[in-house]
């Protein structure tokens, strides 16, 4: 596989959320952590990761001032973080490793080990975490989990797009992600036995991926993550708290 092209998801939905708000930001991609935003974060694990072309889809005046700042270039978002990866793939081509800017932990060891992971012909891969080593790694922490037969994962917020037939899986991701909490929906779009195997507890999650990956003509995988903190990012004030206490700790 060639380098990939990275492209962090910060474009803007609507009023300034939550964490915004707190902070007295513009957007959650400047909060700061150990005296860097969230989206310096992101990028420079990207960097460390090996990346040098990076891309960043956002609308915000000062996000994408930091994004100049940084030596990214910018792409204006679509409409839905699956647009705006569409748009980004257009650009960029195949492979496209795409994240979020609010993934404030991320590591590039991550990054690396999540590629080198990725099973040889896949056509996509998608991150998760299995919510024992979640709760391992920040014990108490209320996360969003998907329930299947082998436990109970949480996303990473880490795609990659590897061949250039992922571009058929970017709407698969848009259902995915609109029904990330009613995981019995996206069972649902594999078709009515594969909605049995969930009900009956028999569908794995990498099972789901795969077949959902087969309905779209692309060889879908999942790629598990080691580290729990992967499926930390930063959703709401708590999370920000959350995440600075971490970072503490370790540049301690």
């Amino acid at each position: 596989m060639k380098e990939p092209v990275a492209m962090v998801l910060a474009g803007s939905r609507g009023e300034r959320d939550s964490v915004a708000l707190q902070e007295d930001i513009s957007h959650k991609a400047l909060a700061l952590v150990e005296g860097e935003t969230l989206l310096a974060r992101v990028i420079g694990a990207l960097r460390d990761a090996g990346i040098k072309r990076i891309l960043v889809s956002a609308d915000d005046a000062d996000v994408m001032k930091e994004a100049l700042r940084l030596e990214t270039e910018i792409v204006p978002p679509d409409i839905g973080p699956s647009g705006s990866v569409a748009r980004g793939f257009t650009l960029s081509g195949a492979p496209l490793l795409v994240t979020t800017a609010d993934h404030a932990l991320l590591q590039g060891a991550w990054v690396k080990q999540f590629i080198a992971d990725l099973p040889q012909g896949a056509d996509i891969g998608v991150a998760l975490a299995p919510r024992a080593a979640v709760e391992a790694a920040v014990p108490g922490s209320k996360r969003t989990y998907l329930k299947f037969a082998d436990g109970e994962w949480s996303g990473c917020n880490l795609f990659l797009l590897a061949t250039p037939e992922a571009a058929n899986a970017i709407e698969a991701w848009r259902s995915v992600e609109a029904n990330r909490k009613r995981p019995w929906r996206i069972a649902a779009k594999l078709g009515i036995s594969t909605l049995w195997d969930y009900w009956r507890g028999k569908l794995t999650l990498d099972q789901a991926i795969i077949r959902l990956g087969e309905r779209l003509n692309v060889q879908a995988r999942l790629v598990p993550a080691k580290d729990g903190l992967a499926a930390v990012d930063v959703d709401k004030p708590q999370d920000l708290d959350e995440v600075r206490q971490i970072a503490a700790k370790r540049a301690g």
